[in-house]
């Protein structure tokens, strides 16, 4: 896929669509989300960034309904639309509500093909009941050739349009990436949450996801990553939250968190006012 950066747009003015307050999440002793606040804003690609084990991952499966968070608030403001609460959610809710994500260990059907992956997330925005699917009425076929209409313009997008009838698990590594986003896109999410995406892509691959996640948010989509490559991370970002130890220890623009004294300690777990 080739694709031109765009100019970040100016974020000031946009309204909050993702606000998480005092998110705590505790297994059983031990705290591995601590009064977490982070919000995400339209028209915004968020980096969420930290040491491994710093509870990113663990933000995410309570942002998504797999954790049921043991206290705070996640609220979800579609534009234009009333505020939604998405604690306690199942996970097929939250896709309802416009929240969508990939994981950092690619989870794709192996063997079904790439157009198959795609059509099969759109169950979550179908119509169709079981008499429908049943019987085959004319409604029913309209919204199939629908789905797969628009999940092969979504593959062109992600530059996949030539792998449509192949099985998923032949794609190379980086087509792959592509395809979980492909799935994700299907949903038709307001909030796309990424999961480290770059993690195993080689130098050009790396580019070309630069290149499309720049692409999706120019789209409209707001996009909150999880990422440990800190060159895509500085490149794409608008605002990054850094977490350390299940809390957050800094917030702010590339600029300000790339030299600021906590996120270097973090990471390379020394003081940098003694070094």
């Amino acid at each position: 896929m080739t694709a031109s950066k765009s100019t970040k747009p100016t974020m000031t003015t946009s309204q909050p669509i993702l606000e998480v307050t005092g998110l705590t999440m505790d297994f059983g002793g031990i705290r591995a989300l601590d009064s977490l606040d982070l919000q995400v804003r339209e028209g915004e690609i968020v980096a969420l960034i930290g040491p491994n084990g710093a509870g990113k991952t663990t933000f995410f499966n309570c942002l998504t309904g797999i954790y049921k968070p043991t206290g705070g608030d996640l609220l979800l403001t579609p534009p234009g639309q009333k505020t939604r609460r998405l604690n306690g959610l199942k996970p097929n809710k939250v896709t309802q509500q416009g929240l969508a994500r990939t994981f950092q260990n690619i989870r794709l059907f192996p063997n079904m093909t790439v157009l198959e992956n795609v059509m099969i997330a759109r169950h979550c925005r179908t119509r169709a009941k079981v008499l429908g699917a049943i019987f085959r009425d004319r409604r029913t076929r309209e919204e199939e050739r629908q789905i797969v209409e628009l999940s092969y313009s979504i593959l062109e997008k992600m530059g996949l349009e030539s792998w449509v009838n192949e099985f998923a698990k032949n794609l190379p590594y980086g087509a792959q990436r592509r395809l979980e986003i492909a799935r994700a896109l299907a949903t038709e999410p307001i909030l796309l949450l990424l999961d480290e995406p770059a993690a195993g892509m080689n130098p050009q691959e790396t580019k070309e996801l630069d290149d499309l996640i720049s692409e999706i948010r120019d789209d409209g989509l707001s996009i909150l990553l999880i990422e440990h490559d800190m060159k895509l991370v500085m490149s794409l970002s608008d605002h990054i939250f850094v977490m350390d130890y299940g809390k957050k220890i800094a917030e702010g623009n590339p600029e300000e968190i790339r030299t600021n004294p906590d996120v270097i300690k973090a990471y390379l777990g020394e003081d940098v006012t003694d070094a």
